[in-house]
């Protein structure tokens, strides 16, 4: 089965144009400001599709874009011009930063109320701790609407993240555990990756390298959730080669077309 992230999207989308609406007419229209630095491709195609959805469902978005040698004071100072935007209700600044900015820094600069990603380890505390007002990360978030969606179990199924990151891998191992799923989070230092992704019955991968996976990291009932964007020949790609593997497994969502389509509405449905 393919696992269409435009209908997951699609769901989404109905509720949070009638949201959006109702704070219009009351007002106030919902605003986004995405702060990128650089011009990494798949940030830039992220964004056009956040931009996209906007004006679709009632969402202004606003885009800040900066030059890869920025310096961090100034990206900070940056920052808190948007916290201090009342016209904004949330940020989305796209990560890894360059070498030259502190990561860290600019997580904890961002004001929590107008965090829409989980950037700040105040969002990442109440993460952690089940606090219910957490707003998690929207690729890890859409990872579980997508299997919610289609209606696959997760509670009791052992998961497979080949992702450590604080964006993808750590997040959603925590969203799994809340599902009662039992989590082994994979990465470059795993030994014998394809044995550990064979024996899951769900794996996200996450590595940023087209086309990486074959049929053999995945056992005929597996259900298969491909986060990588990448661009091999100029076309966009996932982790997994698709066409080698989609026959060869339960389920799995295409690149594009799978999570991207639902991260982009998470992130509209945090600014309401």
């Amino acid at each position: 089965m393919l696992l269409s992230g435009k209908d997951v999207a699609a769901r989404l989308k109905q509720q949070i144009a009638e949201q959006a609406e109702a704070r219009s007419r009351a007002g106030r229209r919902p605003c986004l400001a995405i702060l990128r630095v650089g011009e990494n491709g798949p940030d830039v195609a992220y964004e056009e599709r956040v931009r996209k959805n906007g004006i679709e469902l009632g969402i202004d978005v606003k885009t800040l874009a900066y030059p890869a040698d920025i310096q961090e004071e100034a990206l900070l100072s940056e920052v808190e011009k948007v916290n201090e935007d009342d016209s904004v209700d949330g940020m989305l600044i796209f990560r890894p930063l360059p070498g030259q900015i502190d990561e860290d820094q600019i997580a904890r600069a961002v004001k929590p109320e107008k965090d829409a990603d989980c950037m700040n380890p105040i969002q990442l505390q109440r993460l952690l701790t089940g606090d219910a007002s957490a707003i998690a990360p929207c690729t890890p978030e859409a990872v579980i609407a997508i299997l919610k969606h289609y209606e696959i179990p997760i509670e009791g199924k052992r998961v497979a993240v080949v992702n450590r990151s604080l964006v993808l891998g750590k997040p959603l191992a925590l969203l799994f555990l809340q599902e009662n799923a039992t989590v082994t989070i994979c990465h470059s230092k795993t030994r014998d990756l394809a044995e550990v992704l064979h024996q899951a019955d769900i794996v996200v991968t996450g590595i940023g390298k087209g086309r990486f996976f074959g049929a053999e990291y995945f056992n005929e009932n597996a259900v298969v959730i491909d986060v990588g964007i990448n661009f091999l020949d100029g076309r966009m790609c996932g982790d997994v080669d698709l066409e080698t593997v989609r026959d060869k497994v339960a389920a799995i969502t295409p690149v594009p077309g799978g999570v991207g389509a639902v991260t982009s509405t998470i992130l509209l449905k945090h600014i309401l």
